[in-house]
């Protein structure tokens, strides 16, 4: 088959989609690029964050828990998800894999400086990005969806010029990202060193 056969095929694909009206994480998970070899879909978060099962590991203590928050400066390229919400979906997706239960992984996410516009709804990211969609929506629905808790540096908003009405939906404002890390460890959370 001929690239311009292949790309052909692929456009079709995703103008049925549309059409079809299928879920917006669908129609994302449905262009997403495939898999790592050796990686496979998770089981909590379907559409994101795939996980490789790990043969001989160290087990996980039968009462383990997680209490995890990661930290977001670096956006992604428009049209392309943010690795660090990948990454907390992954987490998630490898915990439950791994047999630890839902209720003992928390997860949260902390945004600020660039990555902040990843956070913005659709206009507000369009406007920001020459009319480019925003990728990460999907994920945050699902994240969110999922108990995952997404905050947003006020200051780095405020510099930004990103109001309140223009985050996604479920997104928290907080005052500061240094404020939102302080009482996530208050809370028990633990920073992702990566």
């Amino acid at each position: 088959m001929s690239h311009r056969s292949s790309l052909h095929i692929a456009l079709s694909a995703s103008a049925l989609s549309l059409i079809a009206g299928l879920a917006p994480a669908q129609a994302q998970a449905d262009t997403q690029p495939p898999m790592r070899p050796g990686f496979h879909s998770g089981s909590v978060i379907t559409g994101f964050g795939p996980v490789a099962t790990v043969e001989g590991r160290e087990p996980l203590p039968a009462n383990a828990t997680f209490s995890v928050a990661f930290d977001v400066a670096e956006a992604a390229k428009p049209g392309a998800i943010n690795r660090t919400l990948e990454s907390a979906a992954r987490f998630i997706n490898m915990h439950a894999e791994a047999g630890v239960p839902r209720d003992a992984v928390r997860v949260a996410v902390v945004v600020h400086g660039p990555a902040s516009f990843d956070l913005t709804n659709a206009a507000a990211y369009a406007r920001k990005h020459d009319g480019a969609t925003n990728a990460n929506l999907a994920a945050i629905t699902a994240l969110i969806d999922n108990g995952v808790e997404i905050h947003l540096c006020g200051q780095s908003a405020a510099g930004q010029g990103i109001a309140r009405s223009d985050l996604a939906p479920g997104v928290r404002m907080q005052l500061s990202a240094m404020t939102a890390h302080a009482l996530l460890q208050q809370q028990g959370y633990t920073l992702n060193p990566f």
